[in-house]
């Protein structure tokens, strides 16, 4: 079987590999994505399409479903081959190319990139008694539509960005909306102040004690003040942002020199092994922010290094884009 080689197989098909892919495309390199969801977006797509995204350059703020969309019209650019639902297992390395086996396909490629953000994911559950009898009922652990709690009254458990931007964003659709957490919120000062200045009821620092319901749908959640008081608050829905359980999977096992759960990379994103690379969520570096801008800024770097590797006599520092397309 004749082997296709690609000149980077990126690894992750969020808006970090997305960005890539175009920017491969503007470096003439012949780009491959992988990814294990069944569609383009990674998280984006997955958790939040309808929430707010505000830390990218140039847009005030955009739908998480909008960004992607546009990110893979600028994808197209390169004319990608896109393989999604398969997960990466192995990876071999020979003298000018990489062999990388999924649980669907072995692929060929010259350089790696790595854009998998956090990986695997799983949503930190509530662990609270007889939480689990409520999932895929009136308890929830994501939003796909924000008009499923129209003119409902919504608890939002969390104190992260998710689960202030998901409060601010349900005033408007629900009847009313709590948000509760065990301690002082960890989300952007800015966001902190906007929920202050909103109509969403705050309960913080308050524990969640007791779910009441009738096996069916959760109709009050008792929750617990420092002085340990108790309130009763009534719901028609809860929704549950305690971040994410992550895991690289087999690709800690390739000999990628890791710090906790990232690929630690250098100057040029470059990982330990010659020839793989990584930006965004996945890597770590002295002085690296997690947000998806500064994965956006990662990319070129990777990519215009990736190019030189294949082609040491190109230019590392690529031509500005308005040149490009005029």
């Amino acid at each position: 079987m004749e082997k296709e080689m690609y000149d980077v197989t990126i690894i992750g098909g969020g808006p970090t590999g997305l960005f890539a892919s175009f920017y491969g495309g503007l470096r003439d390199l012949k780009v491959k994505i992988i990814d294990s969801l069944p569609q383009l977006g990674g998280q984006l797509m997955e958790l939040y399409p309808d929430k707010y995204i505000y830390d990218i350059g140039g847009l005030p703020k955009i739908l998480a479903r909008d960004l992607v969309a546009n990110l893979e019209e600028q994808a197209a650019y390169s004319k990608p081959t896109v393989c999604l639902e398969e997960t990466a297992t192995t990876l071999e390395k020979f003298p000018d190319h990489f062999k990388l086996t999924t649980d669907k396909a072995v692929h060929y490629s010259k350089t790696i990139l790595l854009t998998s953000g956090i990986g695997s994911f799983q949503p930190r559950k509530l662990k609270v008694p007889g939480a689990a009898e409520y999932e895929g009922k009136n308890l929830h652990y994501k939003v796909k539509n924000l008009q499923d709690f129209k003119d409902s009254t919504v608890l939002v458990l969390g104190g992260g960005d998710s689960a202030l931007d998901w409060s601010l964003m349900l005033e408007d659709v629900a009847a009313s909306v709590t948000i509760c957490h065990r301690r002082e919120f960890t989300a952007h000062e800015m966001t902190v102040q906007q929920l202050k200045n909103s109509k969403v009821q705050i309960k913080a620092p308050f524990g969640i004690k007791e779910l009441v319901g009738d096996g069916e749908l959760i109709q009050e959640v008792v929750v617990v003040a420092k002085d340990e008081s108790e309130q009763r608050i009534p719901v028609d829905h809860v929704l549950v942002n305690y971040g994410n359980v992550a895991s690289l999977g087999p690709l800690k096992d390739w000999g990628l020199t890791m710090q906790k759960n990232s690929v630690v990379v250098n100057e040029k994103m470059e990982t330990n092994i010659e020839g793989i690379y990584a930006s965004g969520d996945v890597c770590t570096h002295n002085g690296k922010v997690k947000l998806i801008a500064v994965g956006f800024g990662e990319v070129p770097i990777a990519i215009s290094h990736i190019k030189a590797f294949i082609d040491p006599k190109s230019r590392v520092q690529p031509p500005h884009s308005t040149s490009v397309f005029e």
